[in-house]
């Protein structure tokens, strides 16, 4: 990432970053009650119906329907699927791990989180991969401080999912949001310590770690959304909307 990329990052208001935690107390909240929700035989439309009745009963709106012609509330990944997978009517079995992912729009202001859900009793190996991701990307997150630059939080996060013995997708990375979904700066989960762009105070960005089983990359299904495992092998994402404040970052789409 050159200086250039520096000039193009938009950084936000305290009061922007209050209405996007908002924003991000409404995500949050419908999560938690995705806990409750996902099951063996529910379908992932099912589960996209609920968020978008739950979005509207808190005055909120999936930003991501309609988003380059996209039609769902969600995404909604299933095993081998990294990204960007179409609910559909298709019921979930014992076992299966399923990423529900949305953006929420708040009166304007945007939050962002995905989150997987092991559905029934899954194997120890599925456990054990969602574990691990959802550590990266507390890691990710740490490394974010004011000072320190993006290349801090993608080495944090390969390093200690390489070490765990999975691997980490490269196609597909987080990004600043505000006013859009897609903003600078580039957030990859991967790369060297000491690059990129300074992370500076009013900074908002996503982390979105998306670690699989086996090989990285990833292959394109048919209708040119959902991303699937080269191997066929499990993928898993955890995301967080998080600012940078003086004090370090602060989570605004945190579900405890």
């Amino acid at each position: 990432m050159n200086q250039g990329d520096d000039r193009m990052i938009v950084l936000k208001s305290a009061r922007e970053i209050e209405n996007m935690k908002e924003a991000g107390k409404v995500l949050a909240s419908c999560h938690k009650e995705l806990r409750r929700l996902i099951r063996p035989g529910i379908t992932t439309w099912e589960i996209d119906q609920f968020v978008e009745g739950f979005l509207k009963k808190h005055g909120a709106t999936p930003q991501q329907k309609g988003y380059r012609g996209y039609e769902f509330a969600t995404c909604a990944s299933i095993n081998d699927e990294v990204c960007h997978g179409f609910p559909r009517k298709e019921q979930l079995k014992d076992g299966d791990i399923v990423t529900i992912d949305m953006v929420v729009n708040l009166n304007g202001a945007l939050a962002d989180s995905a989150w997987s859900y092991g559905v029934g009793e899954v194997s120890d190996a599925a456990l054990r991969l969602l574990d691990i991701t959802k550590e990266a990307l507390y890691r990710g997150i740490a490394a974010s401080k004011p000072g320190n630059r993006i290349g801090d939080i993608g080495h944090a996060i390969q390093s200690f999912v390489e070490a765990e013995g999975f691997s980490v997708v490269r196609e597909f990375i987080g990004h600043g949001i505000g006013a859009v979904i897609h903003e600078k700066p580039d957030i990859p989960h991967f790369g060297l310590p000491g690059k990129g762009a300074r992370i500076k105070e009013g900074m908002v960005f996503t982390i979105e770690p998306m670690v699989n089983i086996g090989e990285w990359q990833t292959k394109m299904d048919d209708n040119k959304w959902t991303a699937r495992t080269i191997d066929g092998k499990l993928s898993a994402q955890y995301e967080h909307t998080i600012a940078i404040t003086k004090d370090g970052p602060v989570i605004l789409t945190e579900q405890e």
